[in-house]
């Protein structure tokens, strides 16, 4: 068993639905185009149906028209305009509601038709601020109403105060309000979820995504505790890893200590459980059931808490397991859909990491196994060369021990030199030094030296051709031709038994062409073989022809007794 704590991760804020919102200058628009309607309509209502009483109808025409002319000023403003002024939703706030309260007073206060005004306003608000905005103008428009009343009910307008129409006008802001302010409040909790989804965590190492991953699920749920258990291929044990406000835990239990997170009958469902005196009540999207039973084990249910539980199967290509949520605000289809989502989004994420650690690991086998051939063609290449020519030396020290002084010289040399480009090849390795140095030897200059060396360790008589241009080959590419030429030329000594070579290296246009011929026993098969056959075949020295293969290019070897030829073709890059 094993445990770990770390700092958990913020809960998701309502405010970050902030980031995801209309446009402001969008939202005014609307506004404007909904006012200017009812300002029209208003108009037209007054000229087929005049007011009462009488005498303020020329006021309430008046107050109508200058309304009319301030919506169509106001939505041709904010049509052309392009950024929104900070203080203008507030300002046009306040001068909608002073408005409306004044024609509402002029034409029948309570029993005014235009007290459904407010609801427009109630609803701006709820556009503008969402929730807060919806609460603080319902109280301006309740306070506007009652003050309304308390004037009409003084006789300021000669009119008959009627209580029933006041309460029920009172209610109706109330209602609206709360309505609007739970819709309003929806609206910023989906928000927010939303843009939690699109933001997850990232990390490459496992110990560090777990909890933040779990951290992130937990505030999106709004749960105070979330554990997840999965089993991995080809392990004796089962993982939990739990994540709460305290901090992170991630332990290995025995299969008998944690049981099947989920009946058989509910393996692949998300459901939610919520216990009472006589059982538990499971809850799934289309059904609420009673069961005798507590589907939750009782491991996981100690951690867990008493209280509902949201419980979803986690399903991805690198692990299998189920997530449990407690702790949560309210347990509802709605956190059912939610935590189906999360899940499927948190597989994602953990499959994503799986490939990474996958992909990286045949990245390091394959740079492992570059590193090895590298090796084989340069240093053990010489290193066999070196013993050859020890044993050499030693059946001499008897015969001629000035030859054998030499020969011991000779090896010295090589040893130093070999010493010389191992030391350069491990510096090569260091991601600062990939590029070849500006005052390297150009490729005529290393190509010579190489058919130096290997003429004087291996016996071999090699005749060098080239036509290659002074300034540097592809970063790269001039090493990989050093190697393709050693082991060609190795192969050709040790192997073939040549005592004479010729190399022949061209740079054309769209390839660098790479011919080998010597005169010695040729390969153990005998003919002319191209790339697709000797591959198909598995015939040829395989650590040539993946070189060539990895370079883009193509084989192709003439063999019979008297002797082989190498003909290479690599397309420049």
């Amino acid at each position: 068993m094993q445990s770990e704590t770390v700092e958990p991760a913020p809960q998701v804020r309502p405010a970050l639905a902030a980031a995801f919102a209309s446009p402001p200058i969008r939202r005014e628009r609307l506004i404007a185009g909904c006012r200017l309607a009812f300002a029209l309509c208003s108009l037209l209502a007054l000229g087929l149906d005049p007011t009462e009483p009488k005498r303020y109808a020329s006021v309430a025409y008046t107050l109508v028209i200058i309304y009319c002319v301030y919506a169509s000023a106001l939505a041709g403003w904010l049509w052309r305009l392009r950024a929104l002024p900070a203080r203008l939703p507030l300002t046009v706030h306040g001068i909608d509601l002073a408005l409306f309260a004044l024609i509402i007073l002029v034409t029948d206060g309570p029993s005014s038709p235009f007290g459904v005004s407010f609801v427009f306003l109630l609803a701006a608000a709820a556009v503008r601020w969402q929730q807060a905005g919806t609460w603080w103008t319902a109280g301006v428009a309740i306070g506007l109403h009652c003050l309304i009343s308390l004037l009409t009910a003084l006789a300021l307008l000669d009119a008959e105060f009627q209580l029933n129409r006041f309460l029920i006008r009172f209610v109706q802001l109330g209602v609206v309000a709360a309505l609007l302010g739970y819709v309003s409040a929806y609206e910023t909790r989906l928000r927010a979820v939303t843009g939690a989804l699109s933001e997850w965590p990232t990390s490459v190492a496992f110990r560090e995504l777990l909890p933040a991953l779990l951290a992130h699920a937990g505030g999106i749920l709004q749960a105070t505790c979330v554990l997840l258990v999965w089993e991995e291929d080809e392990e004796p044990w089962s993982n939990l890893a739990a994540w709460s406000a305290t901090g992170f835990e991630w332990q290995h239990l025995s299969p008998e200590a944690l049981p099947g997170p989920a009946p058989a009958a509910l393996a692949d469902a998300v459901f939610g459980v919520m216990l009472h005196p006589q059982g538990a009540r499971l809850l799934r999207a289309q059904s609420v059931n009673d069961i005798g039973e507590d589907p939750i084990p009782e491991p996981l249910r100690a951690r867990l808490g008493d209280g509902p539980v949201l419980s979803v199967p986690l399903r991805g290509q690198s692990m299998q397991g189920r997530l449990f949520a407690a702790g949560l605000p309210e347990l509802t289809t709605d956190e059912l859909q939610l935590g189906g989502i999360l899940c499927h989004q948190l597989a994602l994420r953990l499959d994503q990491r799986a490939l990474f650690e996958q992909f990286h690991q045949e990245g390091l086998s394959g740079e492992r196994i570059s590193l090895a051939r590298d090796l084989h063609d340069g240093v053990i290449q010489s290193l066999a060369s070196a013993a050859l020519r020890l044993e050499t030396a030693r059946e001499l020290m008897e015969k001629d021990p000035a030859s054998a002084s030499r020969l011991i010289e000779d090896i010295q040399d090589l040893l130093v030199t070999e010493q010389r480009e191992l030391r350069e090849f491990v510096g090569q390795l260091e991601p600062q030094q990939r590029r070849v140095p500006a005052n390297a030897p150009a490729l005529r200059e290393r190509m010579a030296m190489l058919v130096q060396r290997i003429s004087r360790h291996w016996n071999l008589q090699v005749d060098l051709h080239d036509d290659f241009p002074a300034q540097q080959l592809p970063e790269g590419l001039d090493h990989q031709v050093q190697c393709i030429v050693l082991e060609a030329l190795v192969n050709a000594s040790r192997h073939g038994r040549a005592t004479r070579a010729v190399v022949r290296l061209g740079w054309g246009d769209q390839e660098l062409r790479i011919d080998i011929s010597d005169n010695g026993h040729g390969f153990p098969f005998h003919g002319r073989f191209d790339f697709a056959t000797l591959r198909a075949s598995r015939l040829g020295p395989a650590s040539l022809k993946h070189r060539v293969a990895v370079l883009g290019g193509r084989l192709d070897i003439e063999s019979s007794s008297s002797g082989a030829c190498v003909q290479i073709h690599i397309p420049r890059r």
